[in-house]
């Protein structure tokens, strides 16, 4: 008996309803001990790269997430894309986590908001079990409504509803040109371009006519065979010279394997890595709707299935509040009076109630068949968030990185609402957040300080938030209990306007816009408003292609054919203002490269510099080095054994892959020769090893390296090492990377700056500095127009531009335009209330 009592006391002071971290060391943590109270709201907060993620992340779900998969098989492990194990010495008394972090949805393109959301499970099995079918038709099982599959999807177009081809025309722009003169427009440059047009001289082929006079049965096999013969090639030679080589049995330069242009096109786009060739291709591609399916993307048999009037292509098409809508009315109108009608109030009633979950979330906007790749991160983690509501699981930790993101303040406040709804169901929520508003409503704050990088690290404090006003070392609790929280700023005026008319897109229709130049406006209103159509996609694309300017590349999707949610581009007329824009610059929060090589230094240009001051030392010269030596990703300087990585990957196939310093060179990346050479006393891998702080300090003397890291300092980088690389670096640190090389420039003439919601992924006190240095510059003569949601920063600016009044097709309309003060003051606008908050 004695035993059973010591057994409960042991397990009552284990579990305290605290979970204990003991000696965490994840990235900058400084062995971290914290206690975090369960079924409680618990916000991490901090300035950005104080560590916070690496407490909520890197330690708590990780150890979650392993402990876990310690309890599948180590078969089954190897599916799951596991996080590294967390250096910890112990946590306790931690339930099983699920993570919702800030990310695009997926990689398939085929992915769609019905999808993640298993509203489109639910859907089919509605029309499967439910459906008005044709008289004589036999019923079609729930698979044949998807076009995901072989028995739904349209046998033309395999379900991507629409048909891509390419055409003469696409392929020979111009036919006036000869084959020499690149007639043949879609063929690779350089060295391959050139081997076709020798393999036709070869052939017998005219190069040097125009196109347009060749016999037609030649233009055909030149642009459409799917033969690669092989002809011996001569360089240089003409067709007759050709013809007496081979005569006389010269060797040719060598044998040349051809290739038709549209087999060229197809296979580059089907099968490149490189995002820049898919893009070169698609543009000699032609898109159009499926002349089969008329792309609805399912077979005929599917779409002549109906349920309230809607074959179920149109029905997801629909937006989520309108489609529990029709559902509604459809099951009202034909009561449960048989086994289909029970079945098809059953499944209604669980789509409407999953829908009401994502409507409460401000998502009712949203289309099901809306692809994934399509959604903001907060739109993305919004909607799983909405998924685990529904599920009612209990005793669960809930990690959220940044849930507020993406989210108009009148918005926030259902959001609020809904993490009620999961802490209440017996749940923890452990939140990163610098949104006030969560802040200000969280039981429990962790402040992870005092500052980023190697000078944070540390647990200010932890507990309840009023006690947090006496922490003086917090940069967060200026903020939270400003006493006041007006904005003193008086409005530029406009130094001429940027007019847009026609502008059409997403929920734009017909839309005239006028932008103020020479001063900085934000564009505001409700998520789903149509902030980022106006602002990121159709004003960057108008401008830019009026300018003659290629955009920023957009993100890698080997299913970009499926992902594309429209057929075109943004439409939009300039009618005024270009003349003074010399150039558009766009900076968002997409990473600065995608692989480890990628850093701070290389971006920026910074290391280019340094690197040149390496090769101009004197064992330098001595030994003949150039600037290369110093790359870690040329052979001539890099270590041979890692290939200048500075680690090695070890596959554990069932377990987390371990990374180890390469043991050549113990991760310095360099052969050793040269890290001989030193400036000032310091090799090159010891310089990528300094933060941009330490740098600032060694390299004051140099002007070059001196400007380029006072300007990162000033942004509020300095605790970020030359060589971390960038997969490693946020969002937001990507961002004011992108910001301070732009900072850094020589402009000449009038700069386009286009920001969507740049202050995403930052404390106040960070996007205080960012709001700085965009109005530096502002006041160098430049235009800066912002997408943003804290209205903070938008009163702090020289005209808003609020849209709405609602979101997806309640949106896309001009609700008031004027100073901040004024639109502060217009009733009509959902923003003004909360813009009043800060401009009095």
């Amino acid at each position: 008996m004695d035993t059973l009592n010591e057994m409960k006391d042991l397990i009552q002071s284990r579990d305290d309803g605290f979970v204990h971290v003991r000696g965490a060391r994840e990235h900058n943590l400084k062995n971290v001990s914290v206690d975090l109270p369960r079924d409680s709201l618990v916000v991490f907060t901090g300035v950005s790269g104080s560590g916070k993620s690496s407490l909520a992340f890197g330690t708590l779900y990780a150890e979650a997430q392993r402990r876990y998969l310690e309890s599948v098989s180590p078969y089954a492990r190897r599916l799951f894309q596991q996080m590294p194990v967390p250096d910890v010495d112990s946590v306790d008394g931690l339930p099983p986590a699920i993570a919702l972090q800030q990310q695009r949805g997926g990689s398939s393109g085929r992915s769609s908001v019905g999808s993640i959301t298993t509203l489109s499970n639910l859907l089919r099995m509605l029309y499967s079990r439910a459906g008005t079918y044709p008289t004589g038709m036999a019923r079609l099982e729930a698979e044949s409504f998807s076009p995901n599959t072989p028995m739904g999807a349209c046998k033309r177009c395999h379900g991507l509803g629409r048909i891509h081809d390419v055409t003469e025309a696409s392929m020979v722009p111009d036919d006036s040109l000869s084959i020499r003169d690149r007639a043949v427009a879609s063929w690779p440059t350089a060295w391959q371009g050139q081997n076709l047009r020798d393999i036709l001289i070869t052939k017998g082929v005219d190069v040097d006519c125009p196109w347009r006079d060749l016999p037609k049965k030649t233009r055909d096999w030149i642009l459409f065979t799917d033969e690669t013969p092989t002809y011996p090639v001569y360089p240089g030679f003409t067709h007759e010279q050709v013809q007496r080589a081979i005569a006389r049995g010269l060797e040719p330069g060598y044998q040349g394997t051809f290739t038709g242009a549209r087999r060229y096109i197809l296979q580059t786009f089907a099968n490149s890595q490189s995002a820049m060739m898919r893009k070169r291709v698609e543009a000699f591609m032609t898109s159009t709707d499926c002349p089969e399916c008329h792309g609805q993307r399912l077979n005929a048999d599917a779409l002549r299935v109906t349920f309230g009037g809607y074959n179920i292509a149109a029905m997801t098409a629909l937006p989520l509040e309108t489609i529990a809508a029709t559902l509604r009315t459809s099951v009202d109108a034909n009561p449960a009076e048989d086994a289909t009608a029970i079945a098809a109030g059953r499944i209604v009633e669980d789509i409407i109630a999953r829908i009401g979950v994502l409507e409460d979330l401000g998502l009712g906007y949203l289309q099901m068949d809306r692809g994934v790749q399509t959604l903001s991160p907060g739109e993305y983690q919004r909607l799983r968030l909405g998924t685990q509501i529904h599920s009612n699981l209990f005793g669960v930790v809930y990690v959220l990185d940044e849930p507020s993101a993406g989210l108009h303040p009148a918005d926030t406040q259902a959001l609020l609402a809904a993490l009620d709804r999961l802490r209440n169901a017996g749940n923890s929520l452990f939140l990163v957040e610098h949104n006030l508003d969560i802040v200000r409503n969280a039981e429990w704050v962790v402040d992870v300080g005092p500052q980023a990088g190697t000078r944070g690290g540390e647990v200010l404090y932890s507990g309840p938030l009023a006690d947090l006003k006496d922490v003086e070392g917090s940069r967060t609790r200026d903020y939270v209990f400003a006493a006041t929280s007006k904005v003193s700023h008086a409005p530029r005026k406009p130094s001429g306007w940027l007019k847009l008319d026609d502008i059409n897109w997403n929920n734009l229709n017909g839309l005239s816009a006028s932008f103020p130049l020479g001063a900085f406006t934000s564009v505001t209103g409700v998520s789903g408003s149509g902030k980022s159509s106006l602002v990121s996609q159709v004003l960057t694309t108008v401008v830019a292609k009026a300018l003659g300017q290629a955009l920023p590349e957009a993100d890698e999707d080997e299913n970009a054919l499926v992902s594309s949610a429209h057929a075109g581009e943004p439409e939009g007329r300039i009618v005024g203002g270009l003349d003074v824009i010399k150039r558009l610059a766009v900076i968002d929060q997409k990473p600065i490269g995608r692989t480890p090589r990628s850093n701070l230094a290389t971006y920026t240009g910074l290391f280019d510099t340094i690197r040149k001051l390496y090769a101009g030392t004197e064992l330098a010269r001595k030994r003949k080095y150039d600037a290369g030596h110093f790359s870690f990703n040329l052979p001539k300087g890099r270590c041979p054994t890692c290939e200048g990585a500075g680690s090695t990957m070890v596959e554990l196939l069932f377990l987390p892959s371990v990374y180890a310093p390469c043991p050549a060179c113990h991760g310095a990346r360099y052969k050793p020769d040269i890290l001989e050479v030193t400036y000032r006393g310091k090799s090159i891998a010891e310089v990528l090893d300094m933060n941009v702080d330490a740098a600032c300090v060694f390299f004051a003397e140099d002007a070059g390296p001196a400007q380029a890291l006072t300007t990162l300092q000033r942004s509020g980088l300095g605790h970020l090492k030359l060589g971390q690389p960038a997969t490693e670096l946020s969002g937001g640190e990507a961002q004011r990377i992108k910001l301070a090389t732009e900072l850094q420039k020589q402009r000449r003439g009038h700069t386009l700056y286009v920001l969507d919601e740049p202050t995403t992924g930052l404390h106040p006190s960070d996007a205080d500095r960012l709001m700085d240095h965009l109005h530096e510059l502002v006041e160098g003569g430049n235009t800066v127009i912002v997408a943003e949601h804290d209205m903070r920063l938008v009163a702090r600016g020289d005209w808003v531009i609020d849209l709405g009044p609602g979101a997806g097709n309640k949106g896309g309309h001009i609700v008031a335009e004027g100073t901040p003060h004024t639109v502060a003051h217009v009733s009509g606008s959902v923003t003004a209330p909360f813009l009043a908050r800060y401009t009095g």
